[in-house]
This record gives C-alpha cells, structure tokens and sequence, in this order.
C-alpha cells in the first residue's frame, strides 16, 4: 500500500519550513561574509594588513539575538514555532524580531507544498524547489542589501542547464539561447538607459539572474517573464509611493520582481503560455 499524497505533502511542508530556517541564515549571513571579503581584497590591494575578526560563516557562530548577542535556544529556531511562541521577541532582552524570519520559513514551506503537488516526490521536483527557493533567498537579500550575489545566481544559471539536460534534453538549445539571451536583454537596456540618462539603472546581478531565469524557462518564455516582473515592478513601486512619499526617488531593486516572475515562470509557465496564445488566436 502506498503513502497518500497529503503523506507527501505534509512532510514536504515539514522540509519546507526547515529549508526555510537555514535560508534565513544565508540571507542574513552572505552579504556581511562578502563584505568582509571584499574589505580585505581592497586593503590587499593596498597593501594594508588584513582585518583581523572573529571566525564568521554559514556555521560559525551560532544564531544570536543582533542586540543583546545572547545565544539562541534551539526549542526557539524551531521554524515558525520559536517566533511565534515568543511572539516575535527575544527571550532575553524582548527586543522585536524581524518578520523576514517567519515568512522565509512560511514561504521555504509553501513552495516546497507547491512543488511537490505540481511534480510529484520526484527528482526533478527536487531541482525546481532547489531552483525556487534560491530565487528566495536572492528576493531578500537584494531587497534588504541592493546585492544579487554571484554565489547565488551562478550556481542557479548551471543548475537550469543542467535541469534542462537530465530531464528535458530536446529543450536544453532553448535554455541555453535563453542564458544568452536573458543576460544580453538587460545588458542593452542598462547601456541604452546609462547612455541616455547618465545613470545607472540596474545592477550587473540583474543580468546574471534573467540569464539563469532563461536557463530554466526557455527564450520563448522571456518575454512573458520580463512582462511579469516589470509589471508587477510598476504596481508595487507605485503602491509603495503613495502610501510612502518618502521612497518617491528611491531606487527599487528589480531582483525581487524578477524572483516572483520566474516562480510562475518555473512552475505554471507552460499553463500561461497556452493560454495566452489561446487568447491570440
């Protein structure tokens, strides 16, 4: 007798929410390791001393309160549980937790769920959660620091590539004319808008994120992509403005929006693109 699929599910959720935990951690943690480096490469280059600090990566030191620096339990990591059994406070100076914690987790759980009632517990399910929480953890880390860090959006532009390779070999020239295109799309917009305004109007991330987006979806499905996350870029920036008018002027990180358009992208893009050429012809 096999297992149900709410067996499936749940424990889906269940590696979801813990998946989410340990994003928490690379979204808090990888921006501050590569500022650390980038500091001692520049004081290489100037031939200046290295700076000398605590040990500090993915593993080391262990979750802490950012105020009080006071060690976290681990009935307190639990996903989900922990904040909401504090309510969203630390356990020793009761200064508030960010929400990133708990929607991260929530999310890492949901898209696992998705995944799973979209492609089974499968292998290729496996790749495509990999892909979707990766674009997670970018959404957030561009949104809070401005950065699409290489470490990231690379490994995500190989993993599409060889997704295509292992499970769809009649698509892989698509997905590979999609890196380069993805990546050369917004290339020439950043040139074109630089060249005319004097300004920079994206970051190189961006284009490294369209490509690996490309790499999963094909470069028939970029247009259908950037329509999203442009659009979706509009509403939400606009919103924000009106609701804040200090943020009128402010640069918004277009990774974000990216992230969101190549989740429906990734998981129900063949189902959009059917029906958009259904309502064409």
């Amino acid at each position: 007798m096999g297992l149900s699929p709410s067996f499936y599910l749940f424990f889906a959720l269940l590696i979801g929410l813990c998946f989410g935990s340990f994003l928490n951690v690379v979204i808090t943690r990888l921006p501050v390791m590569l500022m650390r480096r980038w500091r001692n490469e520049a004081r290489a280059s100037l031939e200046l001393a290295e700076e000398k600090s605590l040990r500090f990566n993915l593993a080391t030191p262990r979750s802490m309160c950012p105020r009080c620096e006071q060690p976290i339990a681990w009935h307190d990591n639990l996903p989900l549980i922990g904040w909401l059994k504090r309510r969203g406070k630390c356990a020793h100076c009761q200064t508030s937790i960010s929400i990133q914690y708990p929607f991260v987790e929530l999310m890492g759980g949901l898209l696992a769920v998705v995944v799973v009632a979209l492609h089974g517990p499968t292998l290729s399910a496996m790749f495509i959660y990999g892909a979707c929480v990766t674009l997670l953890a970018l959404a957030v880390i561009d949104f809070r620091t401005y950065l699409l860090p290489d470490m990231l959006t690379l490994p995500l532009l190989w993993a599409g590539l060889a997704y295509q390779l292992l499970f769809q070999p009649l698509l892989l020239p698509g997905a590979v004319i999609g890196a380069m295109a993805g990546y050369l799309v917004l290339w020439s917009f950043y040139w074109v808008f630089k060249l005319i305004t004097g300004k920079e109007g994206m970051g190189f991330g961006d284009f490294k994120l369209l490509a690996a987006l490309g790499a999963w979806v094909g470069w028939s499905m970029l247009p259908l992509l950037l329509i999203l996350s442009a659009g979706i870029g509009a509403i939400i920036g606009l919103v924000a403005q009106a609701i804040y008018p200090r943020l009128r002027g402010q640069p918004l990180p277009f990774g974000p929006f990216l992230a969101l358009a190549g989740w429906v992208c990734i998981l129900v893009g063949n189902e959009l693109m059917t029906l958009y050429t259904s309502l064409l012809y």
